[in-house]
């Protein structure tokens, strides 16, 4: 348990915020999770200073259908690159609930 961070040192955007930084492995096994339980992809950005006053911006429309993980990490590392000193957010969105089911930070900008 000496891995799990404590709270106060680190700002926290969503769950998996608070365990070390996740592997490209593990990434990908969070957005094969996305595609095996039929949830459309989506990809939000922000400036780190601006990530808990206001809504994200989406990084064009949701990927509704999608189910290649290459074309989705492609998206994540096109956002990225674009902007670079943003926080860049994968969402997998629930039709069925109508809500998100899965959202995670993929990277923390600069």
């Amino acid at each position: 348990m000496a891995e799990v961070q404590d709270y106060k040192q680190v700002r926290r955007y969503e769950t998996f915020s608070y365990l070390p930084p996740m592997s490209a492995e593990q990434i990908r096994a969070q957005i094969q999770y996305i595609v095996a339980q039929g949830w459309n992809p989506a990809v939000e950005h922000v400036e780190p200073n601006r990530s808990f006053s206001h809504y994200w911006y989406m990084w064009k429309l949701p990927m509704f259908g999608e189910r290649n993980i290459d074309t989705i990490l492609a998206e994540l590392e096109s956002c990225h690159r674009e902007y670079p000193g943003h926080l860049v957010k994968l969402i997998g969105y629930d039709n069925y609930t109508q809500s998100q089911g899965l959202a995670f930070v993929v990277y923390r900008g600069s």
